[in-house]
């Protein structure tokens, strides 16, 4: 599954979609950034509360398809910037996060 497709079947909303055609083969939940970069593997799917500059630069050492932002947050348009600079996809959901890797595991 695409990150474009995820997000247009599960309801979530696109933040930045530079590379909305990047498979999606997991999932990672996560917000601790320094576990994160130790565990998360390249073409998974990061579910994360974390808005600040950093994810954009963890999702990037990390090679992830895509960052869901999880419970409603939303990035500024600082990060926004960095992701798209950087090709990570961001999409959002109101979902908590249990309920957003539930989503997310059902659909790939």
């Amino acid at each position: 599954m695409t990150v474009k497709q995820l997000s247009e079947q599960s309801g979530f909303s696109a933040v930045c979609l530079p590379e909305p055609d990047r498979e999606i083969s997991g999932g990672y939940c996560g917000d601790l950034l320094s576990w994160v970069m130790g565990r998360a593997k390249a073409d998974q799917a990061w579910i994360t509360i974390m808005t600040n500059m950093n994810i954009a630069a963890v999702a990037t050492l990390c090679d992830v398809s895509a960052i869901i932002l999880s419970e409603g947050v939303q990035p500024d348009d600082g990060v926004k910037e960095a992701a798209e600079a950087r090709g990570i996809n961001i999409i959002s959901t109101e979902l908590p996060t249990f309920e957003a890797a539930k989503q997310l595991a059902r659909l790939i």
